[in-house]
């Protein structure tokens, strides 16, 4: 919908794709979808929900056996993200790379756009 034709909307790194599938293929779904909404203290947050069936709108990126969906309304917010899955001694968790983002907060769960208006 928004993509640059040739390019993939975001892009995996190998521990993140390795994760993807890993849940894929534990719970027999069809992929994650990332969205993003309103919330958060920055505005905005995102979204991460598995997915059991594609809807055609959404954006599909395949990387090492991993499927991401891009939901249809947040595919022009992500485009040119890293997606990151990381492992720490307290914590496991996605992050995401985005340069299309202005602001986060200290929690990291929320964001805020580049020439997006104050929630």
């Amino acid at each position: 919908m928004f993509g640059i034709p040739g390019k993939q909307a975001v892009t995996l790194t190998p521990s993140a794709a390795k994760q993807i599938a890993r849940l894929m293929a534990r719970d027999g779904r069809q992929g994650l979808r990332i969205g993003v909404k309103k919330g958060g203290c920055a505005g905005m947050e995102y979204t991460m929900d598995y997915v059991s069936e594609v809807n055609p709108l959404d954006e599909v990126v395949e990387q090492d056996g991993a499927r991401v969906l891009i939901a249809p309304m947040a595919q022009m917010f992500l485009i040119g993200t890293e997606i990151d899955y990381e492992t720490t001694l307290l914590e496991s968790k996605f992050t995401f790379r985005n340069p299309n983002v202005a602001e986060a907060c200290g929690c990291g769960e929320s964001i805020k756009f580049k020439d997006q208006p104050a929630a």
